[in-house]
Order: C-alpha cells, then sequence, then structure tokens
C-alpha cells in the first residue's frame, strides 16, 4: 500500500509531506483546487513522462517520493535483475526533475531507469483517471481484463513464447531465402570468375617476383655481356673472350692450385709459408665456387627473350586480375578466390539449412496453433461467467435490466496473445447488448468501469488503487451504491477515492481535504492536502452536499451520511 507521499516544488504544490492509512482513503476538493496535481505527481514518482511545465515558478527543480509498505514478492526478481535493493518491508521510489529537463529516478536509493519505475508501477498501485473510461473502447484492455479473469497467464505466456519463436524462425528463413537467391542469380558470374582465378594458378608474392625477373631480362644483353667479362678474367679467353683484351695461360682458381703446392714445398724453410698455403687453398675454393655460379648465371640468359615474353604475359595477367577485382596485391586476389569456392559449396549447406529451418517453422506453427486454440477455449469458458459478473454488479447499481456480455471473436490470425478478439457488449434496458462505446451513456460508463475494476482488483490482488471520479455522471442512490461498493473493496486493499459526491466521500476511514490558498509572499497560488479530523469532516461533506453557505440541513445530512 501508499504509506506517504512526499512532493516539493511540483506545479501548485510547494512542499507536502502526507502519511496514509490502510482502507477507504477519501479525496476531496473544491475544482481547481488541485486533486488532479496529487495524481500527476504520484504519476511521476512511477515513470510517467514529464517536463519542466511541471517544476513550480521560481524553482530548479521538483521531487516526488513515495514510500509504500510491504510491496508485491513478485517484484524481487525484477529488482535482482536490475541489481537494485531489496526490501520486503518497504519500497521507495523518488524521482527528480530538473529545470534542464534532466530526470533522476531512485528505488530504494538505488539509481533506476523512468523505464523501470513504469514497469514496477503495476505492482504497486492502480491510478484510475477520468480518462481511463476510453479503455472500455480499447480491445488490448478488453481482452486482458478477460485473461486475468480466465487466470490463463500460463497459456498466454506459453503463446507468447511460441509466437516471438516463430516470428523470430521466419526471420531467420526469409534471410537464408533472400541468401540463397542472391547466390543463386550470381552463380554462372561467380563460377566464370572462379573459373578465371583458379586458372591462374595464385601464388603469393609471384608478381614481385615477375617484377625484378623482368627487370632482369630486359636488361639481359647488358648483363651477360658483364658475366663473360668476369668469367673470361676468372677462366681465361680459352672459354670466354675478355672485354679490356686481358687473357692467361690457365684460369685463376688453377694458378692459385699451383701456387699453393710451392708454398707448401717451402714450409720446411718457412713454417709460416703453410698456413699462407691453406689460405690460398681457401681462396681457390671460394674463386671456383664464383666461377660455377657465374656459369650457371651466363647459362640461364641464353634464351632470354623467349623467358621475357612469357613473364611480360604472366605479369600483364595478374595486374589485369588486380585491376579487375580492385584488388592491392596477388594475397587479396586470393583471398577472392577461396570465398568465391566458399560461397558456391554453400550454396548446397543454405539449402540444407532453409530446408531443416522449414521443418522447424511447422512444428513450431502446429505448436503455437495448438495453443492458441487452448488459450482460445479458456477464453471462452470464462467469457460467460465473466458476463454473469459484472451484469450482476452493474445491475445493483440502479440498471435492473442491465446486460453486459464479454463476446470472443476469431481474430483471423494468431498474434502474441493468441488468435482472438474480444468486445465488450452492453444493453441497459435488456434489449441485444451493443459494443458497449456506442451504447452507455457517462454515467453508465462509470458503473462498468468501477465494475470491472473492482473484479480487476480481486483477480491482480493489486495493493492499492486509486479511483479519479469514477463516479462521475452519477449521483443520488446510485452514488450511494458505488460509494459503498467502493467501500467494500477497501476492506480488501487500499483504496483512494477522488470524489466530488458527499454519498461516496462519507463512505471513507479517512478524508483529505486539497485546498488553494494564494501565498502574499511568492505571489502565487499553492495548493495542500490535509487530513480531517472528524467535525472537519461534517463540514466538508455539508459544503458538497448545499455549496459555499452551509445550513443548519447540509450539516445535520452530513453528519446522518457519517453515522
Amino acid at each position: 500500500m501508499l504509506a506517504s507521499l512526499k512532493i516539493k516544488n511540483y506545479v501548485l504544490i510547494d512542499s507536502l509531506e502526507v502519511l496514509f492509512p490502510e482502507g477507504l482513503v477519501i479525496i476531496t476538493g473544491q475544482t481547481g483546487a488541485g486533486k488532479s496535481i496529487l495524481i500527476g505527481a504520484l504519476g511521476l514518482a512511477l515513470g510517467a513522462k514529464s517536463d519542466a511545465s511541471a517544476i513550480a515558478e521560481g524553482a530548479d527543480s521538483c521531487v516526488v517520493e513515495a514510500e509504500f509498505s510491504a510491496p508485491s514478492p513478485s517484484l524481487r526478481d525484477l529488482f535482482r535483475q536490475e541489481d537494485v535493493e531489496w526490501d520486503e518491508e518497504l519500497l521507495i521510489v523518488r524521482r527528480v526533475l530538473s529545470r534542464a529537463g534532466r530526470s533522476r529516478c531512485f528505488v530504494n536509493d538505488c539509481p533506476v531507469s523512468a523505464a523501470f519505475l513504469s514497469r514496477i508501477a503495476s505492482y504497486l498501485i492502480d491510478i484510475h483517471s477520468q480518462h481511463q473510461n476510453l479503455l472500455l473502447n480499447d480491445r488490448r484492455f478488453q481482452l486482458s481484463l478477460l485473461d486475468h479473469y480466465a487466470a490463463d497467464e500460463e497459456l498466454l505466456e506459453r503463446v507468447g513464447n511460441l509466437y516471438a519463436a516463430h516470428e523470430e524462425l521466419l526471420r531467420r528463413c526469409e534471410s537464408l531465402q533472400s541468401r540463397l537467391a542472391t547466390a543463386r542469380e550470381q552463380q554462372d558470374y561467380n563460377h566464370t570468375l572462379l573459373d578465371r582465378l583458379t586458372a591462374a594458378a595464385l601464388k603469393e608474392g609471384e608478381l614481385e617476383e615477375l617484377l625484378e625477373e623482368e627487370k632482369r631480362l630486359v636488361n639481359a644483353e647488358h648483363i651477360k655481356e658483364a658475366l663473360c667479362a668476369a668469367l673470361s678474367a676468372l677462366g681465361g679467353d680459352a672459354a670466354y673472350g675478355s672485354r679490356d683484351g686481358a687473357s692467361s695461360a690457365q684460369p685463376v682458381d688453377a694458378r692459385l692450385r699451383i701456387a699453393g703446392r710451392e708454398l707448401e714445398r717451402l714450409s720446411d724453410f718457412f713454417p709460416s709459408f703453410a698456413a699462407m698455403a691453406d689460405r690460398l687453398e681457401s681462396a681457390r675454393i671460394e674463386v671456383e665456387d664464383i666461377l660455377s655460379e657465374l656459369e650457371s648465371q651466363n647459362e640461364s640468359f641464353e634464351d632470354a627473350g623467349g623467358r621475357l615474353e612469357f613473364v611480360q604475359e604472366r605479369i600483364s595477367l595478374l595486374q589485369g586480375l588486380l585491376r579487375k577485382h580492385s584488388c592491392e596485391d596477388v594475397s587479396a586476389l586470393i583471398a577472392l578466390r577461396d570465398s568465391l569456392s566458399a560461397l558456391l559449396s554453400d550454396d548446397g549447406a543454405l539449402q540444407i539449412e532453409l530446408t531443416a529451418l522449414h521443418k522447424q517453422e511447422s512444428v513450431l506453427a502446429a505448436q503455437l496453433k495448438e495453443a492458441s486454440l487452448a488459450l482460445h477455449e479458456a477464453r471462452v469458458k470464462a467469457a460467460g461467467p465473466l458476463s454473469e459478473t459484472i451484469s450482476a454488479s452493474v445491475r445493483s447499481l440502479e440498471l435492473p435490466q442491465a446486460v453486459f456480455q464479454v463476446q470472443v471473436d476469431d481474430a483471423g490470425h494468431i498474434g502474441a496473445s493468441g488468435q482472438d478478439e474480444v468486445r465488450f457488449l452492453f444493453s441497459a434496458n435488456g434489449r441485444s447488448p451493443v459494443d458497449v462505446a456506442r451504447c452507455a451513456s457517462g454515467g453508465e460508463i462509470s458503473r462498468i468501469m468501477l465494475c470491472l475494476k473492482d473484479r480487476m482488483a480481486r483477480y491482480t490482488r493489486m495493493p492499492a488503487m486509486i479511483f479519479d471520479e469514477i463516479d462521475s455522471g452519477v449521483s443520488g442512490s446510485v452514488a450511494d451504491k458505488m460509494g459503498s461498493m467502493i467501500c467494500a473493496m477497501g476492506e480488501r486493499m487500499q483504496v483512494f477515492a477522488i470524489t466530488h459526491l458527499p454519498q461516496v466521500a462519507a463512505k471513507g476511514n479517512a478524508h483529505y481535504l486539497v485546498s488553494k490558498r494564494f501565498d502574499e509572499r511568492q505571489r502565487r497560488s499553492l495548493s495542500t492536502l490535509t487530513r480531517l479530523t472528524d467535525e472537519e469532516r461534517v463540514l466538508e461533506l455539508a459544503r458538497m452536499l448545499s455549496g459555499s453557505t452551509l445550513t443548519p440541513e447540509a450539516v445535520a445530512n452530513a453528519r446522518t451520511l457519517l453515522a
């Protein structure tokens, strides 16, 4: 239940701190005194949208804090999910709104979002404002009320879960179908690209190597000439012509071998010559290796022209592929080739996956249809008793011929809440009922909504409920009976009734008066909320009965109502 409400700098409320008891709490006040401001402040604390216009004139921010005792244990899991401190005895919500438009929200002093406040609000209090009578035209409200009465939460949850899973499967099927269609549309083209890239026999780093080789082959004549000169210098004119005309009788390595043998003979006389002979042998081996490598390189240029043509054709092929596919290097071409290969091979895998998903979708669709049908049967079964219950309640409010009917129709499709549409039908005179929005007057709507709220309070076990002039459009004995119904609700739960009818106001356990006064210091009007004493309550009821001028008859009548 709502244990207390603290408001600071909200619209016409300067500062307010009030405690509320259990049972039926009556709130009255003259028109324009600010009764609706209290509802707005409480709504702000529970996550309703607001802006800087809600802040009192001259203030930088407003604060609304509400304390709820013995909060519903159902909230425990929500608190755990949001890492909010849980107290099974007291729940404190606080909302701070700044002039800059910033909003800060707290639950048990833990920062939370306004969305979280909105989520927990439905577990704390139900606020029935005057515009909520329009809910009678809302198919979702009508369906929700029937579901609460039918107590089909498990079925409803199963249908919702199956529907969400089925929708997700359909999205996956659609995505796979699109990918498969795209793959098939481009299949021939992708095959052609893959064949060309495969035929190119691509190798990492090949283009760089070919460019280096091309540079050598283009300069083959100059390179061969230099190689021949080097070979001639090392091997003598017998094998290669000399560029500078140098000649020798023997190759260098042969002469180094001869010199080494001569030094070895002298090593008996000069021991140091043995080391020299070894050094000459090492030099001879090195020269021999160089000579062999030069000869090999020289031979590689024998068909330089034919090789150059091949290299340039290969370079042209690779560079053409790079331009065509906007790739920076051969590595990127190889990656493209591999992805095309994977894409083409994925065609079959996509088809297999799509077929499997279609089978799952068929199974899920059947389960959804079955669960939806079970939910439909539960609603149809509950519609009759609910119709009779509401009809009886409305008849007790001086509409003896009233007929209220809950009609369950096929929506033509299955949605998150099943396959049904619900319509509330009504007749005040016992004739065939029609859509309630088309036939009920304002007073009849008020009576129907009160009866519906009375039923909902029983089903949902709501700890507190606020009625903002739900008795609008009625008076006299009807108002007295509505007050009795509201009073009976107050025996099961905490009920706030904002009313303009003395017959209803007389039923409460506690009576609060909303009044407005002009503050000379601040030069503006301020609203206050005060709990009335027994005598003050008599005078307030007398005012409601007679207007601004209190008469002895009105006072006596007020005492009679309170007796």
